[in-house]
This record gives structure tokens, C-alpha cells and sequence, in this order.
């Protein structure tokens, strides 16, 4: 089946199709051809065929990992008009299961080792008749899951237009072309590694190194093996590789970007030192793709450069030092779904709940309004501790959450990465820098500050791991 039915992104990828058929487009972690853009081709009127039963306008779930077949099932959903969910592998069944529901799935694509099936989830297996969605004349070629603030998920709507102009702002910005090789082990399935791996290849022909395997040396070696010129990184990565004895030369990289979580200036610093490269932080969102990116690095904490190519920002509150934003630009998702929320998301206008401060180089982020720490009435950000925690010697990591308190709405409690300190030594630190209410009731000293597969700290999910004693 080969028909562009007037999407973007079908019409990109005729182009990029037309002009590298036989060339390498998707290489395995050791460098190994696992498909040529014709075999992607080929591929996609296999799923296209497999599909076909389903009516346009449905909803299907991809859990596939980061395997080679992405793009083909991405491009047959798009020619059948069909609306994919891409769900990350980690997910809990609990959690699939909601997203199943509340976004109406009707098939699922799954990984089963080397191949890949379409099976009828149990919300869908459950159900004699398929209920077609309406989307009206705004249906979507993507929902993306929100990890979001409140416990209940959404979805994200975005039409083709949309995902391709993320992909294009990304490209422009950060200098990316078809003579370029991406290394691929964050999510495709995160909106990250979606529109930083998988759009580029389609609509710009980036050739893409694909990896499953997170474990830091193993990250590196795939780096060095497939000589890939872009790594779409996080911090947990490069603090990784500075730590290691022994590392190859990573020759021919010459784009290393860091994104999902602040980058420690200390690492960004030892990592130009160790590897001659600097790490480029990018701030971006699931509901609008990318917003800022630090063109040329800058040691300030949060820092995260000037507004990307056809992003526009607006601080809210620009008497504050620290304000809320509106993004504008032709990515910005069509809205929430199933329920809307125009205040935040609609018309080309996204509020993102990260505080940015505009500084002299670009925008730093300063903490999210969502984090705020109610102590006995008192906002406290949770930046700000952290700040003064990773002021102590020798502190490598922090992160401050907020926790139920019978006496004080919350209290404030500490996951701390250090050597030589002690929970009294570090209290001291603090008593004697921050104001009472600021200060951590208690510090939990870790080997590693814990993160999600999107390399993400949830402060919400620390606060049930280590909940207040009563």
C-alpha cells in the first residue's frame, strides 16, 4: 500500500525514500546493518497489509522497544490511518491497562525477541464490536502518554504536521543532517527519542544506530563501534562515562546533547575534559517537543540555552526571576485528550510548569511550580535546596522531595549521593545557609540518585519509597 494521503510526513519520507533506497538507515549496537531505507519500505507494506482490517481513526499501542522495525510500523499506521500510542516497555501492567482504556486501544504491537506482532490487547480481546473513535476532522497521528502531575494519565494529541515541524526545529537547530548517524538507546517510544531519532530519519534520512542495552559501558562501546556522529543523551550517561578507567576515543562524534534531567556542571566539565567534547543540554516537553537548546555550553546550573529555531517564549511573570512560560510554535500539540485543558495546552500555545530564569546566555531552569514544598504554609523549591546541598564538599548528587507531614502539610527529605559526609554533617551544612523551614528533616545517603527509564527522578515516587515515619 503507497499512497501519501496528504501527510507530511508520508510525503518526507517519499523523499528521503527516493533519494538513499539502498543506503544503511538503521545499524544494530556493534555497527551491523539491520535495514537499508528500501527494506523500511518494505517492511511498513508488510505491517500496512496487517493492519488492514482495523478502521482509520483507531488507536495502536507500539511496546516494541527500540527495534529496527519502528519506522516501518510508524509509516503503515500513518498510510491506514490509524493513530499510534507509543507505550515504553517498563510500564507497569496496571498502567497499560489504564492507558488501554483511557486512550481506547484496539491493537498492540509487540516485540517477541527478533520479530514483532499485532495482537488485540485484553481491553480490545474483551470486545465484540470495535467502537470507532470520532476524532472529527482533527484526528491525530500520535498520542503521547504524560507522565504529567497528577496520578490520573493523559494523552497527547499531535497531528503529522506537528511532529514534523518538532523534527525540523530539532534538525535546524542542532545542526543534524542526513550525512549524520544518530545512536539510539533513550525510548523511542519517549517523546525524547521519538522526535530526536525516529522523525529524523524519515523525513531527513538521519541514518540510526539502535541500542536496548542501558548499561553505560555498553552504551559506549556501541558508540565507538557504530562511529556515530550524534548522541541523544542524559546525564546519567556522561557522568557514567567519566567515571571509567578506560574508555575509547569516541571518534567521529561531534554532537553530544543531554536531555530528561538538569546536567550537573561538574559533569559537563569533566566530560569536555576527559572526551574534548562539550555536552549541549536540551529542554523540550511531551506536549510541544523541543524549546530551548544551549548552542554553546554555559557551568550554570539549569542552564539550557536560547529558544530553539521557530520556537518563540514568553515569560509570564517577567518582574519575577523565575517565571512560567507560553511556547509557541508549530509543534505545539493540538491538546489533551480524552479531556481537554486549554489553559495549558491549545491553540499553539503550551504552559510548561518548569520556572525558567532568562539569563545573560539563555534560560536556566530554576525548579517547576508543580514541585513546590508546602511547609506549614511556607512554598519552598526544591532547587534551591538542592543548590546549597551540592555547595557541601563533597556531595556529587541531590534530589529534594516533598513528603506527607501529620504536623507540617509536608516536610522535606533528602536523597543524597556523597563520600565522607554524615546525615548530621550535612544537616549542619544546611541549618547554617537556609532558613528552618527549608531544611531537610531527614537525608537518605544513596549509591546513585534513582531514575526512570526516561532517566527522569520522580519526586513523587521518592516520597513513597521513603515515606515520613508517624
Amino acid at each position: 500500500m503507497r499512497t501519501t494521503l496528504d501527510d507530511p510526513i508520508l510525503e518526507a519520507w517519499e523523499e528521503t525514500l527516493e533519494k538513499n533506497r539502498q543506503r544503511a538507515a538503521i545499524l544494530d549496537a556493534q555497527g551491523k546493518i539491520a535495514r537499508t531505507f528500501s527494506e523500511i519500505e518494505e517492511r511498513a507494506g508488510h505491517f500496512a497489509t496487517q493492519l488492514a482490517a482495523i478502521p482509520p481513526g483507531q488507536v495502536i499501542a507500539i511496546q516494541i522497544g527500540n527495534h529496527p522495525d519502528w519506522p516501518s510500523l510508524f509509516l503503515a499506521c500513518l498510510r491506514r490511518q490509524l493513530v499510534v500510542l507509543p507505550l515504553e516497555q517498563t510500564i507497569s501492567d496496571e498502567q497499560k491497562q489504564s492507558a488501554f482504556e483511557i486512550c481506547r486501544v484496539v491493537a498492540a504491537a509487540v516485540s517477541g525477541g527478533r520479530d514483532v506482532q499485532i495482537l488485540p490487547p485484553e481491553t480490545a480481546a474483551a470486545t465484540t464490536e470495535i467502537r470507532v473513535n470520532d476524532w472529527g476532522n482533527d484526528r491525530p497521528s500520535l498520542l503521547k502518554l504524560t507522565s504529567g502531575t497528577t496520578a490520573a494519565p493523559r494523552a497527547v494529541r499531535f497531528r503529522s504536521e506537528q511532529l514534523l515541524a518538532d523534527c525540523e526545529n530539532i534538525c535546524e537547530t542542532m545542526g543534524i543532517s542526513q550525512r549524520d548517524s544518530n545512536f539510539g538507546v533513550i525510548p523511542i517510544s519517549h517523546s525524547y527519542g521519538f522526535s530526536n531519532l525516529l522523525t529524523p530519519l524519515i523525513a531527513c534520512g538521519v541514518s540510526l544506530a539502535l541500542s536496548n542495552d542501558r548499561i553505560p559501558r555498553a552504551v559506549i562501546d556501541g558508540l565507538a563501534a557504530t562511529r556515530a556522529t550524534v548522541f541523544p543523551g542524559m546525564p546519567v550517561f556522561y557522568q557514567s562515562f567519566c567515571e571509567m578507567s578506560e574508555a575509547p576515543s569516541l571518534q567521529g562524534l561531534w554532537l553530544c546533547i543531554s536531555a530528561g534531567a538538569p546536567l550537573p556542571p561538574e559533569t559537563a566539565q569533566a566530560f569536555c575534559e576527559k572526551f574534548g567534547r562539550e555536552i549541549h543540554s536540551f529542554y523540550g516537553a511531551s506536549e510541544c517537543g523541543g524549546i530551548c537548546y544551549a548552542r554553546e555550553a554555559q557551568p550554570v546550573p539549569g542552564f539550557v540555552g536560547e529558544a530553539m529555531s521557530g520556537v518563540e517564549i514568553e515569560q509570564i511573570d517577567p518582574d519575577e526571576p523565575a517565571s512560567l512560560i507560553r511556547v509557541r510554535s508549530r509543534a505545539v500539540a493540538a491538546g489533551y485528550f480524552p479531556e481537554p485543558d486549554e489553559d495549558k495546552l491549545g491553540h499553539g500555545v503550551f504552559v510548561p510548569d518548569d520556572l525558567l530564569e532568562k539569563t545573560q546566555g539563555g534560560y536556566r531552569i530554576a525548579g517547576r511550580s508543580s514541585d513546590l514544598i508546602n511547609v506549614a504554609g511556607k512554598k519552598v523549591h526544591p532547587a534551591e535546596v538542592e543548590a546549597e546541598i551540592l555547595r557541601c564538599q563533597g556531595v556529587r548528587a541531590a534530589v529534594v522531595f516533598g513528603r506527607e507531614s501529620e504536623r507540617r502539610n509536608e516536610e522535606i527529605a533528602a536523597c543524597v549521593v556523597a563520600k565522607g559526609l554524615s546525615e548530621r554533617e550535612l544537616l549542619a551544612h544546611c541549618r547554617a545557609r537556609l532558613s528552618s523551614w527549608q531544611v531537610p528533616r531527614r537525608i537518605y545517603f544513596v549509591e546513585a540518585i534513582p531514575v526512570n527509564e526516561r532517566g527522569k527522578t520522580s519526586r513523587r515516587e521518592l516520597a513513597r519509597r521513603y515515606p515520613a515515619v508517624r
